[in-house]
């Protein structure tokens, strides 16, 4: 479903699942396995999946795990970290993943993004944009798990990946990540204005809200979230959940909530 689309993310570090705040601080969930079994029996549109230490251990994403992985969900799946070229691509898709996520190959070898496009179509290609505000020089493009700051506006820099074949774009929000303050609607607007393809926002979300809001206001075509769905209550506890269809069109503005009858 195109419209309306609410994503979980989920970030792996090693063979576990982790929750980070601002990029740093991973706080360990749980098994990932469990956790999208959950997800399937709560019906969620897709899920995202990041792993968050392949790029800094120099290697490729965990091919054998990633298959026990995926095997277990029953949704379309993306999958982001140490993609390095079309053959870890191709891998990718035979385990039955249906989109792959750039990020810091898009700043370093951009043109892997059309031998993608043109190699599995740009349905299937999807780049992520990590990005943070700067005090001086507005929004600026991150790479290497936001550890890298570029020269690169976020505005530009999708514009041009547009061009180059991705399908779509993951707009994540540094400073907001694992914050629960809310999507950082201006950087959202900016970049969704900037290109015609679908741009899923995420970073910031804490309640269902936040989850319209983005679309409304951000024009985002999809809200991802992460803390929203695996944590409850002020300190934090795990509890995986996910909204009800009625609950997703409710805070999209699709339906209108209920008058009680006097």
């Amino acid at each position: 479903m195109l419209n309306n689309r609410v994503i979980p993310c989920l970030l792996l570090l090693g063979q576990g699942l982790v929750k980070t705040r601002r990029f740093r601080a991973p706080a360990y969930l749980g098994d990932p396995i469990n956790v999208v079994r959950i997800f399937n029996d709560k019906e969620v549109d897709e899920l995202i999946i990041l792993d968050i230490a392949a790029r800094a251990q120099g290697r490729g994403p965990s091919f054998d795990y990633l298959r026990e992985v995926v095997s277990e969900c029953f949704m379309p799946v993306c999958y982001g970290g140490g993609i390095r070229n079309i053959d870890d691509m191709a891998k990718l898709f035979n385990l039955g993943i249906e989109k792959v996520s750039i990020n810091t190959s898009a700043v370093t070898n951009p043109s892997l993004i059309r031998e993608a496009a043109a190699a599995f179509g740009t349905q299937s290609v999807l780049v992520s944009l990590d990005v943070r505000r700067c005090l001086w020089s507005g929004y600026r493009v991150c790479s290497h798990n936001g550890r890298r700051r570029t020269a690169l506006a976020p505005e530009a820099f999708a514009a041009d990946v547009e061009r180059l074949g991705a399908g779509e774009l993951l707009l994540n929000s540094i400073d907001r990540d694992g914050t629960m303050r809310g999507y950082d609607i201006d950087s959202v607007k900016r970049v969704s204005s900037a290109v015609k393809i679908p741009v899923v926002a995420c970073g910031g979300a804490g309640s269902l809200e936040d989850l319209g809001a983005v679309v409304r206001l951000g024009g985002a075509s999809a809200a991802a979230a992460g803390s929203l769905f695996v944590f409850q209550g002020p300190h934090r506890a795990v509890l995986i959940s996910y909204p009800s269809r009625v609950e997703i069109e409710k805070s999209m503005g699709v339906l209108q909530p209920s008058v009680p009858m006097i």
